[in-house]
């Protein structure tokens, strides 16, 4: 058991399924009490009786408060693992601003929003945990897929921010940037995901473990793919060499299709 989320007070988003519905059962089981937000009134509701925890049901970033409520006034960590991803995305292809628009709001600003609101508390009692489900693709960029690269690139960012600013007030920060990851989410990516991504694919509760292990060790960067780190590595020693690299996966995926 990892001492430090026993009878916390966790609020997981985006947990109806996929990797928020994996580390919110690992928080339960670790002995944590755990809010399960969705969009998807009825999948929280599933996962909540399945864990033993609390549907909160609506959108991730208008539920701190409810959630605050129903765990007693306070909450210790946050996950914001809720997002968005859309399949295609050519750079040459017309300009979707709906899809530019849902992905800055749910990848970026329910991040910027819940920390907004449960930071006055944590520093006031010197304390609290913010869990960013990022992407390797907020390290890396994933062909085929600019709404979603680039705002998980300000997720990540976000993170970092976060915990540069805040570490020595007591607030703790772990960004989550796995690759392929076996979830719904991976099978919307389309023929761009198959190429890249399945082939070295993750069960969601590998992510989970992989948190905690981040949890246990203090580590802001959590890689569910250790060879993410080599690559991100590769990328700021050589960015030309890395983005011809890219681009001839890109010319592949095109030839493919």
């Amino acid at each position: 058991m990892v001492e430090a989320v026993q009878d916390a007070g966790v609020v997981v988003t985006g947990a109806g399924g996929g990797i928020g519905a994996a580390l919110a059962r690992r928080f339960a089981a670790e002995g944590a009490r755990v809010v399960v937000n969705d969009l998807d009134a009825g999948r929280a509701k599933a996962v909540a009786e399945e864990i033993g925890g609390i549907a909160v049901a609506g959108d991730a970033s208008a539920i701190v408060g409810e959630a605050q409520e129903a765990l007693g006034g306070t909450v210790d960590v946050y996950c914001a693992n809720a997002g968005v991803g859309f399949a295609g995305g050519d750079a040459g292809g017309p300009l979707d601003e709906v899809v530019w628009a849902t992905s800055w709001d749910v990848n970026v600003m329910a991040h910027v929003r819940a920390a907004h609101a449960l930071l006055p508390g944590w520093l006031e009692r010197g304390s609290g945990r913010f869990v960013s489900t990022v992407s390797a693709a907020g390290l890396l960029t994933m062909i085929g897929a600019a709404p979603y690269s680039v705002t998980k690139h300000g997720a990540y960012a976000f993170a970092e921010y976060l915990s540069l600013t805040y570490r020595h007030r007591g607030l703790k920060v772990h960004a989550i940037c796995p690759q392929g990851v076996r979830t719904d989410m991976l099978a919307a990516t389309g023929s761009a995901g198959d190429l890249v991504l399945k082939p070295t694919a993750v069960e969601p509760e590998d992510v989970a473990e992989a948190l905690f292990r981040g949890i246990e060790e203090d580590r802001f960067l959590i890689l569910p793919h250790p060879e993410v780190a080599g690559y991100y590595q590769a990328r700021a020693a050589d960015p030309d060499h890395w983005l011809a690299g890219m681009n001839h996966i890109q010319r592949k995926w095109e030839e493919a299709r």
